[in-house]
């Protein structure tokens, strides 16, 4: 069985979802538990972490596969509120979530399950040398940033403006991995991304601590779908995600508790 397989992007399809909870699972015929495939919706940052979880799950049950879709939390909202079938959404802020459950797709209060903060990542060795925000001024570097519509973007954009720094980004990534690649790539000089970003790439980047992004910590909410395909997979999902085994999963991963 291949694990935690990753689709890239589920296309919004015309079956509208109409709310967010559990229900009873779908179980192999002996009763052993949730079987099938359950879809997840995550923020891109929340990748590597959730593919391990994905994978520990199946591992648990036979006959089940955890089919994931990571992207922005911006789009990934869209996608739901625009009928794409999913079991299970995870956002990377309450705002996006919030697109969710206005929509009537919530039943129930979404759980907050971690929370994460802005570092800036560089290239190993930081050929640029960069310091601080106040680098994200400087017209000479090549400068990525999160597009404000997505969660690292808007709490980008807190980060600077508490900074007193108006920054000079040669590109607003729709991503916050989008952002992270381009770093790893040696494309741009410096990256406002999420430490847990910085913790996945290794030793391909560097992270520089920033002070001001302790006021603009990203809560991270989920929720299971009512019209979920799986709903008790995705019960089970979440079950996971929210348990000590799941909790010292995200604290390995660079996240911090809620």
């Amino acid at each position: 069985m291949r694990s935690g397989r990753v689709t890239a992007g589920l296309a919004a399809l015309a079956l509208v979802l109409t709310g967010c909870g559990g229900g009873e699972a779908t179980a192999t015929e002996d009763g052993a538990g949730p079987a099938g495939t359950v879809t997840v919706f995550a923020a891109a940052s929340l990748t590597d972490v959730f593919t391990d979880l994905g994978q520990r799950l199946e591992e648990d049950h036979d006959g089940l596969t955890v089919q994931f879709n990571f992207a922005g939390s911006s789009a990934l909202a869209t996608q739901l509120t625009q009928g794409a079938p999913a079991d299970v959404f995870a956002s990377a802020n309450g705002t996006q979530m919030s697109v969710v459950t206005d929509a009537g797709l919530a039943d129930g209060d979404p759980a907050v399950f971690t929370a994460n903060v802005l570092q800036i990542a560089v290239p190993a060795g930081n050929p640029a040398g960069v310091t601080g925000l106040a680098d994200f001024t400087r017209e000479e570097l090549a400068l990525a940033v999160c597009a404000p519509e997505v969660p690292c973007g808007a709490a980008g954009e807190d980060v600077f403006a508490a900074a007193g720094v108006t920054p000079r980004p040669d590109t607003q990534e729709e991503d916050v991995r989008a952002a992270l690649t381009k770093v790893e790539l040696g494309e741009v000089d410096a990256a406002l991304v999420y430490a847990t970003d910085v913790v996945a790439a290794g030793d391909a980047v560097e992270g520089i601590s920033v002070p001001e992004a302790e006021d603009a910590v990203n809560d991270y909410p989920l929720c299971t779908l009512a019209a979920a395909p799986n709903p008790g997979a995705a019960r089970a999902f979440v079950d996971l995600v929210l348990s000590d085994e799941g909790r010292q999963a995200l604290e390995d991963a660079g996240f911090r508790a809620p």
